[in-house]
């Protein structure tokens, strides 16, 4: 298993709009497909490929994700970047 870097000059926070109930789920189902595992409900921990993190959704449109751990050769923009681009397909874009 690779080191994990605990992130505490931290990632800055992603924050996601217009994440309807069958974005958000969606979102959890591409994720979970990408070795994540995403806890049950509307705020709890994803964790997975050395990457923890906590995610919050209010359930109507607004989603945010705090990455806490990551892998050391993994920057925050790949995480985020990788988030935004799960979106994107959960919104059909």
């Amino acid at each position: 298993m690779g080191e994990r870097k605990l992130d505490t000059e931290g990632c800055q926070g992603i924050k996601f709009k217009n994440v309807t109930p069958d974005v958000f789920s969606c979102m959890k189902k591409k994720l979970q497909s990408y070795g994540i595992e995403v806890s049950s409900g509307n705020s709890g921990v994803l964790e997975g490929n050395g990457i923890v993190a906590h995610f919050s959704w209010d359930g109507e449109a607004n989603l945010s994700i705090e990455i806490k751990e990551r892998p050391l050769n993994t920057y925050c923009g790949q995480i985020s970047g990788k988030f935004r681009a799960f979106w994107r397909e959960c919104q059909g874009l």
